[in-house]
């Protein structure tokens, strides 16, 4: 089965120092970077998504330090594509679908787990993939948030952690 691994929105303004630091995020961060390190070495793809604000500052503004991507994120992910997006799901309105040809069981990870990584995961464009969310690779600005957010996805899809996914896994 082709797998593929979609890291959504890990980037600057979400961390210490960003306009909007998430509960977590180093440790949620340093998860992502291992698993997309085990991906890689099974053989499975990385997408990486990120968000670009439409607006001239703020959150993502596209000429900010916070837009980009996390430096170990993009030296894990090696020449993995980059999809852009300006909205919540990455579908919409990007080449994610034409990135993903050939993908039968999307893995989902990344932040902010209540909004893009649910809008993403339930996304229509996304209805004829096996979407699994992998839970301990999301983060949200709290943890509440975050645990509420896993939860009303659970009635709509699987919600893993890496463990149970990658067996041995070892963050």
């Amino acid at each position: 089965m082709s797998r593929t691994l979609l890291v959504i929105d890990v980037q600057n303004d979400y961390f210490a120092g960003g306009v909007l630091p998430l509960w977590n995020a180093e440790e949620t961060e340093a998860r992502i970077v291992a698993a997309i390190g085990h991906v890689r070495a099974q053989g499975d793809r990385v997408v990486l998504v990120q968000h670009v604000s439409t607006a001239g500052k703020g959150l993502f503004a596209a000429d900010g330090a916070g837009v980009a991507i996390r430096d170990a994120v993009l030296r894990a992910a090696g020449s993995a594509p980059v999809v852009v997006k300006h909205v919540a799901d990455a579908f919409q309105e990007t080449q994610l679908a034409v990135e993903l040809e050939g993908t039968q069981e999307l893995l989902v990870c990344g932040m902010m787990t209540q909004n893009c990584v649910v809008f993403t995961a339930i996304s229509r464009a996304a209805d004829h993939l096996r979407v699994r969310v992998v839970g301990d690779l999301c983060t949200a600005p709290t943890e509440t948030v975050h645990r509420i957010a896993l939860n009303a996805l659970g009635s709509k899809l699987e919600v893993l952690d890496a463990a149970q996914v990658w067996n041995d896994l070892r963050t």
